[in-house]
């Protein structure tokens, strides 16, 4: 059964309606009175308001017919009153929603990505007293579902605003008698709240003969919007439901943006939002850290007034201003300075946010350190130390893991003290513990997986996912072999991919190979070398073009007898200056070639000493791009052409695939292992220290030997095919990448001697372009002149069918069976070669080394197979070719 309400009457003439099952606190009256003591002064009190009636009653009415049946009246006369602390509205009734007023619920609301709920709307009004004005807003209030409170005074009203913070305020503006309605928004606009509340001003009907006044001194008061007199409730509930619909819901939204905002302020990444004209209009504390900037020192700024740093490229700028004008994203490497004036590197992501008329409107730049020089490792390890420490405020689970990065991690006092049974095996064991954490050994590939974690570890879900494919993937020992999709469907570049990239299937025991050629580990049967002098006038004219790609090395074979590597070595090395760089004589050179080429096996159709010849003139020639050059030292040089010269020296026109599956000595010798290219190196070192006559180091520093030694080395295996992906990953990710950002300053300058400059500067990238100028020297026969390219074909497709067909009279696994001279199409294997191993590859040293005659070269050629292909045709050759 419910209870009558209660009327108390304020002092200051208020009328506060209560169910009488409140109950009422001695402090919320004192606040109430403390309120209005201190609210005092603040209006115009007149004597019109002093004569207000000291109790004020709605009388029991009932509602207009639109508004339906009978509603809980505002006050019953009659009414006890009791005297209890009030709320702090005037007359407060909560409107119910009448049979057919509107379904009073709560509102979803939409802003981006973000979905919001928005509760009932409140309503204030603020009228002196009840007329039929009032009473349609009250009635607009019911119709609509509202809930509706009353204030009859400036205090009351400023009150019970700040106790309800509603959404609309009607305030009574037609005339001052009672209170000055522009003083009242004034005061309620300078609380906080207010921020996010729509005002509106009821102000008196004009005649039609009148003037219509201005509406700026209302704006200018804090007014939103002005309702010109209206008592009809239809009018009254339209324009409260444009307001809800229109300025309640936007600023419902904006005053979501708090939680955006206070996100952002809580963010690790440095977040800076511009205005298209790129005025900065607000950076989070994490920015302010990294740049040493205050907020004051940078909002308001013209992006153009913050210094900038000399480090980037000349026309960066532009080019991120032309993605950001497309609306694209643009993220990248750079560089910024500090207040300080060091300079900084930044990973950067710049997305540009399209605004009304699909115009751009703001651009937000998320900044994260990269932690590679100096002051970039002492800056992350500040904002380590402060994300781990964190504020006082913080719990401290937070803080233990931010100090524990490391997953599954043993602690080692917890681990020691479980036993105490035995106190001497507990401090052996908490030695051993904790000298294996404080090991700083960790590989690499360690290390990127340990941060993986540690960022997996506060990601989304979705990010933290991708991550664990990631970390699946890095785990993995192909890291840079690509999946063949189309394996199964192409068997020639599967039956390559198997003959080159591996090290052979099981091998069969009692099917030895055995190689027939005997290493000529001797040269004294060898007649004396020529001098250079000496060359045959045809031999000196072929030479004189050797700095040509398009040399003929087939000619030079024919006209040495098949003695071409010493001629055109004995050329070349003197061309790069190797004997003054050895401090060895030019006969011990020529001797030095004659037994290298000795030991070379001619009657391979392929692996013979025209093709180390081949090699070796690539490599000259790559020697002599001014990028190459540019970036390699003297001992370099020497090393390329020395490596090129043995790279294949006692060669026997077999696989590695073949060797093992043979169990020959070789592959025994060498665990399986890159068989070939490792006996390739050490059977060129013996044959060199074997007699003094042609030692070519034998006058070398023990160190500069052993650098050009190891260099050697290293090149020779890197023609080892199992790792051809790991060099051209590599090469495209150290060498490529980096200098195409450092490539537009250089020109801009007229030379490239920062890019290289700063690959000398850092020893491993010197490494990966000799592997890299080495291994395309090795297969450049795809990118020579047609005729010396078809060839080349023609070789090593004879070289692998000769295989083939000792695997099958041995019993051996046909590593390639599509080299089956009786069925295979020279053209498809062309084809397949040059898509899985050489297209990319070959970009990729054509960017470093700007190679034009050599891609045009390979273009055309593998046109050439791919018409061969079409046809249908095994042949090398077009038949038009052919009969020509």
């Amino acid at each position: 059964m419910g209870c009558a309400p209660s009327i108390h009457v304020s002092q200051s003439g208020v009328v506060y309606c209560r169910d009488s099952d409140e109950s009422s606190s001695p402090h919320q009256s004192a606040a109430v009175s403390q309120g209005a003591a201190a609210l005092h002064g603040l209006f115009v009190k007149t004597e019109a308001a002093d004569s207000i009636p000291a109790v004020l009653a709605y009388r029991s009415r009932q509602p207009p017919p639109c508004a339906g049946p009978r509603r809980k009246e505002r006050g019953q006369p009659g009414a006890p009153a009791r005297a209890r602390a009030p709320r702090c509205c005037g007359i407060e009734a909560e409107t119910q929603t009448s049979s057919t007023g509107r379904q009073a619920s709560a509102t979803e609301v939409q802003i981006g990505p973000m979905r919001l709920t928005q509760d009932l709307i409140q309503v204030l009004l603020i009228f002196a007293k009840e007329d039929n004005q009032s009473d349609g807003f009250w009635w607009a209030c019911d119709r609509a579902g509202y809930k509706c409170s009353i204030a009859r005074t400036p205090e009351s009203a400023l009150e019970c605003f700040l106790d309800k913070q509603q959404e609309i305020i009607v305030i009574d503006h037609r005339n001052s008698r009672y209170f000055d309605g522009e003083d009242i928004c004034r005061s309620i606009r300078a609380t906080k709240p207010s921020e996010h509340t729509v005002i509106l001003a009821v102000v008196p009907r004009i005649s039609a003969d009148q003037e219509e006044t201005s509406v700026l001194p209302l704006l200018n008061a804090g007014f939103d919007r002005r309702f010109m007199e209206n008592s009809s409730i239809t009018a009254c509930y339209n324009e409260l439901i444009q307001i809800e619909r229109g300025e309640v819901r936007s600023q419902f939204k904006l005053r979501a943006c708090n939680a955006v905002f206070t996100a952002l302020d809580h963010c690790q990444e440095a977040i800076e939002i511009t205005s298209e004209d790129h005025v900065v209009q607000y950076v989070n504390p994490a920015f302010e850290r990294m740049m040493g900037y205050r907020k004051g020192e940078l909002i308001g700024k013209e992006f153009t007034e913050i210094p900038k740093s000399i480090k980037n490229c000349a026309d960066l700028s532009d080019t991120i201003n032309t993605f950001i004008k497309k609306g694209k994203e643009w993220q990248g490497v750079y560089y910024t300075s500090r207040k300080s004036g060091e300079s900084i590197q930044q990973h950067v992501k710049i997305t540009p946010v399209i605004g009304q008329g699909g115009k751009i409107r703001h651009i937000v730049s998320l900044k994260r350190l990269r932690c590679t020089n100096e002051n970039n490792k002492q800056l992350c390890k500040s904002h380590h130390d402060k994300k781990c420490t964190g504020d006082n405020s913080q719990s401290e689970s937070h803080s233990f893991k931010c100090k524990n990065r490391r997953k599954d991690s043993a602690d080692v006092k917890s681990i020691t003290s479980q036993s105490s049974d035995a106190p001497s095996l507990q401090t052996r064991r908490y030695s051993s513990m904790a000298r294996i954490h404080s090991m700083t050994i960790e590989a690499p590939i360690t290390k990127v997986i340990n941060i993986i974690n540690a960022a997996q570890e506060n990601s989304p879900i979705t990010v933290a996912e991708a991550l664990d494919r990631v970390l699946e993937i890095l785990r993995t020992t192909e890291l840079y072999s690509p999946q063949l999709g189309t394996k199964d469907e192409d068997p020639h570049t599967s039956d390559l991919v198997g003959g080159l990239m591996t090290d052979g299937l099981r091998r069969l025991s009692g099917n030895e190979y055995v190689c027939s050629k005997n290493m000529n580990l001797s040269h004294s049967h060898l007649s004396v070398p020529n001098t250079i002098s000496d060359v045959p006038p045809c031999i000196a004219q072929l030479l004189d073009n050797e700095e040509s790609w398009d040399f003929n090395i087939f000619e030079l074979e024919s006209v040495t007898n098949k003695r071409p590597l010493v001629y055109l070595g004995l050329k070349v090395f003197g061309r790069f200056g190797v004997s003054e760089f050895l401090n060895c004589s030019e006969a011990t050179l020529r001797a030095w070639l004659q037994v290298i080429e000795a030991n070379y096996h001619s009657s391979n159709s392929y692996h013979n000493s025209t093709h180390a010849a081949d090699v070796l003139h690539a490599t000259a020639f790559f020697l002599g791009k001014e990028r190459v050059k540019g970036s390699l030292d003297h001992l370099d040089e020497v090393a390329a052409l020395i490596a090129a010269t043995i790279h294949d020296v006692d060669h026997p026109g077999r696989t590695n695939s073949f060797l093992c599956n043979a169990g020959s000595d070789l592959a025994v010798l060498y665990n399986d292992t890159a068989v070939l290219e490792s006996h390739h190196t050490a059977l060129a070192f013996q044959l060199t220290a074997k007699d003094s006559k042609c030692n070519i180091f034998k006058n070398m520093d023990r160190n500069h030997y052993r650098t050009l030694r190891q260099a050697i080395i290293d090149m020779v295996l890197a023609t080892e095919m199992t790792k051809h992906f790991e060099h051209v990953n590599k090469f495209v990710n150290s060498i490529n990448k980096p200098m195409a950002s450092e490539e537009t300053s250089s020109r801009s300058e007229g030379s490239d001697c920062e890019c290289t400059a700063n690959i000398k500067n850092f020893p491993d990238n010197q490494t990966l372009i000799k592997r890299m100028m080495i291994k395309c020297a090795d297969v450049a026969n795809p990118c020579r002149p047609l005729e010396l390219c078809i060839e080349w074909a023609g070789r090593i497709s004879e070289e692998y069918f000769a295989q083939t067909d000792e695997e099958k009279r041995q019993g051996l696994p046909v590593v390639m069976p599509v080299f089956d001279r009786n069925t295979c199409s020279i053209p498809k294997s062309q084809i397949s070669f040059i898509d899985y191993f050489i297209t990319d590859m070959f970009d990729a040293w054509d960017a470093f080394a700007h190679l034009p005659v050599l891609m045009q070269h390979l273009a055309n050629n593998y046109k050439h197979w791919k018409t061969l292909d079409e046809l249908k045709c095994k042949s090398l050759r077009l038949p038009s070719e052919n009969n020509n």
